[in-house]
C-alpha cells in the first residue's frame, strides 16, 4: 500500500500523463501516433495492448498503477476520444471505456450522473 505522500505523488504523475494523452487526441489530421505511444508507455501500455487487453485486464492494469476513481474516469474519457480518431477500433475502444465507467460506478459505491451520462453516450 502506498503512503499518503507517495499516493499523492503517483496521482499527480498519472494526472500529468492523462492530460498529455487527452491533448494528443485533439490534434487535427496528421496526429502523431508515436507521441501517443510514448505517453502510453509511461503507463506500460501501447496502442496495440490497449486494444488487445480485455476490459478486465485493462482495469487490473489501471489498478496496478494505483489509479484513483478520477484518474480512471479520465482514462476512460481518453479512450472515448481515441475511439473517435480510430474508426476501425471504435466499438472495441468504447466497450473498454464503458467497462471502466461501470467499474467506477460499482466499486466507488457512489452514483454519478456524469458517469451515467458518459456510459449512455459511449453506448449510443
Amino acid at each position: 500500500m502506498l503512503t499518503k505522500g507517495l499516493r499523492d505523488e503517483e496521482n499527480e504523475r498519472i494526472n500529468n500523463i492523462l492530460k498529455q494523452l487527452i491533448s494528443l487526441t485533439y490534434i487535427p489530421e496528421n496526429w502523431n501516433l508515436d507521441e501517443l505511444e510514448k505517453h502510453l508507455n509511461y503507463l506500460e501500455l501501447t496502442l496495440r495492448n490497449l486494444l488487445d487487453f480485455s476490459s478486465d485486464e485493462l482495469i487490473a492494469h489501471l489498478e496496478k498503477f494505483h489509479f484513483d476513481w478520477a484518474n480512471a474516469e479520465q482514462f476512460a474519457d481518453f479512450i472515448v476520444l481515441l475511439s473517435d480518431r480510430k474508426e476501425e477500433e471504435r466499438t472495441q475502444l468504447k466497450e473498454k471505456a464503458v467497462a471502466i465507467y461501470e467499474y467506477i460506478q460499482k466499486e466507488s459505491k457512489v452514483f454519478s450522473f456524469d458517469i451515467f451520462n458518459k456510459i449512455a453516450k459511449a453506448k449510443a
